[in-house]
């Protein structure tokens, strides 16, 4: 198996059948193999530094129905809330004060933000922040709505793809969505001059190896700026209450070999993998990962962006949040920079 990996740490890329057979026939010490190269890797194009984005989760209502998601529409038990255009600049302020350099304006896809408020919010934060990067997450739009958002000052685009494989993605998702549209919209993204990031949970329900393939060869087709890979966490109000959440050592073992795959990628050690394991966000780094995001949103409003079960950090202030994350970051011989942290190919 270490062959495997020594032909991906060579030419990038591996057969499906390769794929299949290495994730397949991990074990831990094939897995300290790959994570040995990806830090070899991620250090050659990024040194020790770890990028910290400034997550503020803006609305929890959601026009969307997956299966998965605790703000699902159907989802009546939600405390649903809004934060107001001077309510996500105060964000902002926090943040900047703290060294954040890119705010990541997160939310479900609530018709309430027009794309003449979003334009408008966007306006505001690129004036006040010149020297910052804006990143959205905010799902499926029309490809104008994408470039009205890059026009008024966007840098960055988030949206998951969450599966690749299309009978997959039709069993997490209602009919109303589909993977060609989601892939569409990654597509359209890029050519619009987004730094781009998709990504998947590990671990969800019907998920086989042969999905997982599917994510590695949709991803190295896109070649994305960014990739979001965290575990599946069930939620107790969804149809997968009762489903096993995704494992922490399938995850980083994936993150390894992303990070092979796509050498330059920016990579986060995710809040969900911070959530299965008291260590994860630390062992995600050691995998290849780059980026972390505390949390900038209103205190009274983070319990409430609730995607799944038991988040973490959902009572921290953002500058203790800001300061415990340093601390841990650099418990394990990396640094937790203020800048951008653009993906390599834009410096």
């Amino acid at each position: 198996m270490k062959k495997l990996i020594d032909k991906l740490y060579k030419a990038r890329s591996l057969t499906r059948e390769e794929y299949k057979e290495l994730i397949d026939n991990r074990n831990p010490e094939l897995a300290d193999y790959l994570f040995e190269r990806a830090r070899a890797v991620r250090i050659e194009n990024y040194g020790h530094d770890v990028y910290m984005r400034g997550l503020i989760e803006f609305t929890n209502y959601c026009k969307n129905d997956c299966y998965y998601c605790g703000i699902q529409r159907s989802n009546s038990k939600v405390q649903r809330y809004r934060l107001s255009k001077k309510q996500i600049l105060e964000c902002c302020l926090i943040g900047y004060e703290l060294g954040f350099r890119t705010f990541v304006l997160q939310g479900g896809e609530d018709p309430y933000f027009t794309d003449e408020k979003l334009v408008d919010i966007i306006h505001s934060i690129r004036a006040s922040y010149p020297d910052c990067a804006i990143t959205l997450s905010i799902g499926e739009k029309s490809y104008e709505s994408y470039k009205a958002y890059f026009e008024a000052g966007a840098d960055r685009y988030l949206l998951r793809h969450e599966t690749a494989d299309p009978n997959h993605f039709n069993r997490l998702h209602p009919r109303e969505l589909s993977l060609e549209r989601r892939k569409q919209c990654l597509y359209d993204l890029k050519e619009i001059g987004y730094q781009v990031g998709c990504g998947f949970m590990v671990g969800s329900p019907y998920q086989t190896t042969d999905s997982i393939v599917e994510d590695l060869l949709f991803i190295k087709e896109l070649n994305p700026h960014m990739i979001g890979v965290g575990p599946f966490i069930p939620h107790m109000q969804t149809v997968f209450a009762n489903e096993d959440a995704g494992t922490l050592e399938l995850t980083v073992f994936l993150l390894g070999i992303i990070r092979l795959m796509l050498p330059s990628v920016l990579l986060p050690a995710t809040t969900a993998l911070g959530t299965i394991d008291p260590k994860g966000r630390e062992l995600g780094i050691l995998a290849g990962a780059n980026v972390v995001m505390p949390n900038l949103s209103p205190i009274s409003v983070r319990e409430k962006y609730s995607l799944y079960d038991n988040k973490i950090c959902t009572g921290d202030e953002a500058a203790e949040c800001r300061h415990c994350m340093q601390g841990r970051i650099e418990s394990i011989g990396y640094k937790l920079v203020t800048s951008r942290g653009d993906h390599i190919s834009i410096l």
